[in-house]
This record gives C-alpha cells, structure tokens and sequence, in this order.
C-alpha cells in the first residue's frame, strides 16, 4: 500500500471534521452566511476528497505499478490544498482574489477523478479480455 496517500487521506478527512465543527460553532457569529456557506463548501468538498484519496490509496494496495493511480492521488491532494485552501482563506479573510484559485484546485480535481475512470475502465477492459467477455 502507498501508506503517504492513506496518511494524506486521514488527515484530511480529520481536519475536514475539525474545520467542519470549528466552522459550525466558532465562526458562525463571525462569518456573513455568504462566506459561511463557502467555508462550507470548503469543508463538503476537502472530506469527498479525502475519501477518494482513501479510495486511491486502497486501489495502490492492489495495482502498485500503476502511475495513474499516483498522479491521480497527487492531483487529488493538489485540489484539495488548491480548492478547499483557497476557499477557507477567502471566507476568513474576505480577500475576493483568492477565489481565482479555486478553480485551480477544481480541475486537479476533475484530472484526477479522469484518471481514475481511465484506471477503471483499463483494469474492466483488461479482466474482460482475460475472462473473454467485453
């Protein structure tokens, strides 16, 4: 197993539990509900990332000579800092240029979830030929 993405996947998936309750108790009177639903857009979207990182992780246990599934776990960890990152600081600080990195941390995001259907449908394909089904 690749034990740095299992490792990547539990700390972000606890920090997006922490950040979830910090967000929920402490910052409610601060934030303006408009930048409270972007922390928690923040929150939503690090712990669905942090799962797939687990799901990588997992995937890396039985196909360890597979680079998509290594460039898909970086990608993934990249959009996790790049999007929930950004959007964390922009809802603490209220600096509206940091949104312009959001979408950064998105399409490594998508690259990596592209990735893992390539993975997917490779490994479908290659069982298939095997077995002499398609």
């Amino acid at each position: 197993m690749r034990p740095l993405f299992l490792l990547l996947s539990t700390l972000s998936a606890f920090l997006a539990v922490a950040f979830g309750a910090f967000g929920a108790h402490g910052l409610k009177a601060i934030l303006s509900p408009e930048m409270l639903v972007v922390y928690k857009t923040a929150v939503t979207y690090q712990m669905w990332h942090a799962l797939g990182l687990g799901l990588i992780a997992l995937l890396i246990n039985t196909q360890q000579s597979s680079r998509l599934l290594h460039y898909a776990g970086w990608l993934m960890f990249a959009g996790i800092l790049l999007f929930s990152g950004s959007l964390y600081a922009l809802s603490l600080s209220g600096l509206k240029w940091l949104g312009m990195i959001t979408p950064l941390g998105g399409v490594c995001f998508l690259a990596a979830w592209l990735l893992l259907i390539i993975f997917s449908f490779n490994t479908y394909q290659n069982k298939s030929n095997k077995n002499g089904t398609l």
